[in-house]
């Protein structure tokens, strides 16, 4: 049985060692020239003028994982809309759910403000 994976095994095992050798001839024959100018922040032109390390505001990481867990749900009815025929009735109703307890994630988020950009 584990004769099987040998084949992932070995896919694995000569990706792994080309990927390696490729960093490391580009870093050995690549050229390597630093100046002032390369190593200094590059910032529209001009210098930084302010902190790189700034904070940001939790409401924006709240928003992207917002998006993405709505953004999800179409990974999901997709291949569901494609094959639910077959599905009859009990995946109409499982889609159903499904959907249902996203909106009513939805309004939740909503109803507490997460939504609102200040």
């Amino acid at each position: 049985m584990l004769g099987e994976y040998l084949p992932i095994l070995l896919f694995l095992a000569v990706s792994s060692v080309v990927g390696i050798a490729l960093l490391v001839l580009g870093g050995l024959l690549g050229p390597n020239r630093p100046e002032s100018e390369k190593l200094s922040p590059y910032e529209c032109g001009f210098e930084a003028f302010e902190d790189a390390h700034m904070q940001f505001d939790v409401r924006y990481y709240l928003i992207a994982i917002l998006f993405i867990a709505f953004d999800l749900e179409i990974a999901f009815v997709f291949p569901w809309a494609i094959i639910f025929r077959s599905l009859g009735v009990v995946g109409l109703i499982e889609m159903g759910i499904f959907l249902g307890l996203l909106i009513l994630g939805f309004v939740y988020v909503w109803k507490k403000g997460a939504l609102e950009w200040e």
